[in-house]
């Protein structure tokens, strides 16, 4: 029975590809056993001891691959950030943390080799991979190191776009539980590629898409940043597998439409989607252009991140995010007229806690042992769930609940819409419903108020729709909301002014 994330690889033939650097450089998964070897003795020369946090920052390459793999080896918490988080973000991190030392990738990452810099990086010596620099060593205390699974092995920082970044420990057991699951309801195989360009510094990145790859003993092809048209070249080329969230196959849609491409042969058996709510429209743009059907998937930071994934055998034309992996309990609380209630999850993907915040950790896991998610759903009796919103994202306008993805949907639905992001605004004791919108074209706020009022209820028209050159969003793609009225609030108030004259 393996006990720690490196040990999903031991089964695999030692020359197996196990990764394709963006250089095109092929590292076997005896390369990959090596190198992590020797990287795991460094960090032990260089101080790291089982129990200790270890800050990865990191952009996809084959020394960010190897690190896991390493601090797993020496039994130090892995704390995945990305290299292009600010000083101050590090800086959080390091303190909450406590961490031993930053470990940096500084041969496929300019960002984390400028952070590097900043605190006077030592250079533990070179690999395959490339340089090892970490920062100098800290004297901080270690925590407790059990032989069992139930060791934490990472300790990812949730965005914090609806609050203060918290810690959530997750257990090799909860990582490695996802990781069998998911190749195995993909119907992944030794024979597959898969195309790492979501940050493999995120829960999803890293859960849901490098350990399956480990499992099942396939290729992982790794890109360190997105860009629509080099992905676009990638999966024409020996790629089987997709994983992506919806912003980013919004891009590809854009570029397929700037460039005048209407279809696109691939060797792609699987696209899939995750991270945010699939728009309709979108999935079936994905599945006409390409000719494969997209599946889709739900999970969060706190579930190691699945909880749930359509089928292979079950091809759905709707965007429910398929059934709960085998082995999980999920079930709706405080379900209200229309059918939909708090998504709650009990199983052994549920992480162990949010570090040094019992207090968090009980709000977040109910007494009985489910997760409570904070999103909002529908469950099917064939066990289908749909995930209509977030809690705290839900618009109450004129007494009606409005669930921002709905509306998006509509907005996204119109062909000059590239993406939109709707949130709601407290005033004079009722909430307005907001739209910011990318659009590709000529297209007017008024054309598509016009669209939205042959699509959506009255209720559900946005007050403003606001047309804006680019959204903010985080590495993985992910619409930053929580930002949307501070960024454009010289816009809006002007819209309001012109509404209220």
């Amino acid at each position: 029975m393996m006990q720690r994330i490196h040990d999903l690889i031991g089964g695999n033939p030692s020359d197996s590809v196990a990764v394709i650097a963006d250089d095109g450089r092929s590292y076997t998964y005896g390369d990959l056993d090596r190198i992590s070897d020797e990287m795991a003795q460094m960090l032990r020369v260089h101080g790291v001891r089982g129990g200790d946090r270890v800050v990865l920052l990191a952009e996809n390459g084959m020394t960010y691959v190897a690190a896991i793999l390493a601090i797993s080896k020496v039994d130090a918490w892995i704390v995945p950030l990305n290299a292009r988080v600010t000083e101050r973000d590090i800086d959080t991190a390091l303190a909450h943390s406590d961490a031993r030392c930053i470990l940096y990738t500084v041969d496929d990452s300019s960002a984390a080799q400028a952070h590097a810099t900043r605190v006077g990086g030592v250079e533990l010596g070179t690999l395959d991979c490339g340089r090892i620099v970490a920062s100098p060593a800290r004297d901080v205390a270690v925590e407790p190191v059990v032989t069992g699974a139930d060791q934490v092995a990472a300790l990812f920082y949730t965005s914090g776009t609806t609050g203060a970044p918290k810690g959530v420990m997750l257990t090799h057991a909860n990582l490695i539980f996802v990781a069998t699951a998911t190749s195995r309801i993909r119907e992944m195989g030794d024979n597959d590629v898969v195309l790492g360009v979501l940050p493999g510094t995120h829960v999803y990145g890293f859960g849901a898409i490098l350990l399956p790859v480990w499992d099942i003993g396939a290729t992982i092809r790794l890109m360190p940043r997105f860009d629509a048209r080099r992905v676009l070249d990638a999966l024409q080329d020996n790629v089987t597998l997709f994983p992506a969230v919806p912003q980013m196959y919004a891009a590809i849609l854009k570029e397929l439409h700037d460039t005048g491409v209407d279809h696109v042969e691939t060797p792609l058996r699987v696209m899939s989607s995750g991270g945010a709510p699939l728009d309709p429209h979108w999935k079936s743009e994905i599945e006409r252009k390409f000719g494969v059907h997209m599946d889709n998937g739900y999970g969060m930071t706190e579930a190691s991140p699945t909880i749930s994934v359509t089928r292979r055998d079950d091809l759905r034309q709707d965007t429910s995010v398929g059934l709960a992996l085998p082995g999980l309990e999920v079930v709706l609380r405080g379900i209200t007229e229309d059918g939909a209630g708090e998504i709650c999850v009990r199983g052994p993907n549920v992480m162990k806690g949010y570090y040094k915040d019992t207090d968090a950790t009980a709000k977040a896991i109910t007494a009985d042992g489910f997760l409570k998610t904070g999103d909002v759903g529908r469950i099917d009796p064939d066990g289908a769930i749909h995930i209509v919103g977030r809690c705290k994202e839900l618009i109450v306008h004129s007494g009606f609940n409005v669930y921002p993805a709905e509306v998006e949907s509509a907005l996204n639905a119109h062909k000059s819409v590239v993406q939109s992001a709707v949130v709601g605004r407290e005033r004079a004791g009722n909430e307005d419903v907001l739209a910011f919108v990318t659009v590709s074209g000529d297209v007017t706020e008024a054309e598509l108020r016009s669209w939205m009022r042959e699509n959506v209820v009255s209720y559900k028209i946005p007050l403003h729709i606001v047309l804006v050159d680019s959204l903010p969003q985080a590495a993985t793609g992910k619409i930053l909301k929580g930002s949307l009225t501070t960024i454009f609030a010289e816009m809006l108030s002007q819209m309001d002014t012109e509404k209220d004259a």
